[in-house]
């Protein structure tokens, strides 16, 4: 079963920019995307962000539309979260996740990475 680990995050001023990371090891093949995920204190989940594996197709959320770019490198079974023009709202603790459906509606829940902090603050 494919697992996830997350990395890049750390403090950034706000206007900043950090690129994280999702190495995934194990059956990839079995899943469709992989999607950035984050959960910020005091609120619920949020979709970020998903790429489809095998065609590349992208799904942001609105509210980092025109900011963060997620890309993949296949060989490497990565995928990346390019994320600039950071706001202070970004700030959260981000994680990856493999998903069986396209735009990252649904994601296998054993597959999630341990998170990595972002905190955007002067």
């Amino acid at each position: 079963q494919v697992q996830l680990v997350e990395s890049g995050g750390g403090l950034v001023q706000p206007g900043g920019s950090l690129r994280l990371s999702c190495a995934a090891s194990g059956f990839t093949l079995d899943y469709y995307a992989i999607g950035w995920f984050r959960r910020a204190p005091g609120k619920e989940r949020e979709r970020v962000s998903c790429i489809s594996i095998s065609d590349g197709s992208t799904y942001y959320a609105d509210s980092v539309k025109g900011r963060f770019t997620i890309s993949r490198n296949n060989a490497k079974n990565t995928v990346y979260l390019q994320m600039d023009s950071l706001k202070p709202e970004d700030t959260a603790v981000y994680y990856c996740a493999a998903s069986h459906s396209k735009a990252c509606t649904v994601v296998v829940t054993s597959s999630w990475g341990q998170g990595t902090q972002v905190t955007v603050s002067s």
